[in-house]
């Protein structure tokens, strides 16, 4: 049974948030294994960003129970946080800093030993050598993310929490992006991202949970979701391409509206 658990990077359970009389997430419950990448879809107003919070310790919950690497996030939420890195969908670091006093700042934050080797390591990682100099404010929307998800995985978390992380880049910084995601999982951790992109979802991820009105509608693999729903009338009847996609699926069970 031990065994069984040390598989789960992130479990929760039950978890419901509320903010006055809004039922925000209600009784959600999912798993993210080690060496796994998760997505969290839904629309506008589902409840992503509410459970992605209460995981962060951003929100605090009303009920359920949220496990990181074995620690209740609210009964030792240091020892949990400490096991997490996050990128936000829109991140800035201080303007005044370049990328390599970035590094440095953020290294000494998670006690990770910056040397100048180090450094040089991280940068020719993420294509970075002749911007080292420059100023976050100066760099293009995908070299800003590849400093944000270094920064997010600096110090080797158990889980990454990923909340739209290649929204507005080009093709060819999505892929990049796409390769580190999963260099992310190839080293044994776990990744929970939250995305609107069905294309996105079914290139990375290995479980995708479907979330509606604050709760949980589907679990599955992308594939095996596609498969499941394929013959169900209300997919077909939004299919556009002949092919049953992801897209389709998901449109099928969250409504064709669209949310604000």
């Amino acid at each position: 049974m031990a065994e069984q658990q040390d598989k789960y990077i992130l479990k929760v359970e039950g978890l419901s948030v509320e903010y006055g009389p809004v039922k925000a997430v209600k009784n959600v419950s999912f798993d993210v294994l080690q060496g796994e990448i998760f997505g969290l879809l839904g629309p506008n107003g589902a409840g992503k960003t509410s459970t992605l919070s209460s995981i962060e310790g951003l929100v605090k919950f009303k009920t359920g129970s949220i496990i990181v690497d074995g620690q209740d996030v609210r009964q030792k939420p240091l020892h949990a946080k400490a096991a997490m890195g996050v990128q936000l969908q829109s991140t800035s670091f201080q303007p005044e800093l370049n990328v390599v006093e970035i590094l440095r700042l953020f290294g000494s934050i998670y006690g990770v030993q910056m040397d100048k080797g180090k450094i040089q390591e991280i940068l020719k990682e993420i294509g970075l050598e002749d911007a080292s100099a420059k100023k976050f404010s100066q760099l293009s929307g995908g070299q800003q993310q590849r400093v944000s998800l270094i920064i997010a995985t600096i110090h080797n978390p158990r889980l990454v929490l990923l909340d739209e992380p290649t929204t507005g880049l080009d093709p060819q910084a999505r892929r990049q992006l796409w390769e580190r995601i999963e260099g992310i999982r190839e080293r044994g951790h776990a990744v929970l991202l939250t995305t609107h992109s069905m294309e996105e979802a079914e290139a990375v991820c290995d479980r995708i949970a479907i979330v509606d009105h604050g709760q949980v509608i589907a679990i599955d693999t992308p594939q095996n979701m596609i498969d499941k729903y394929r013959n169900d009338p209300e997919v077909i009847a939004v299919s556009r391409r002949g092919k049953i996609t992801l897209e389709d699926v998901f449109i099928a069970l969250t409504g064709r509206a669209v949310r604000a």
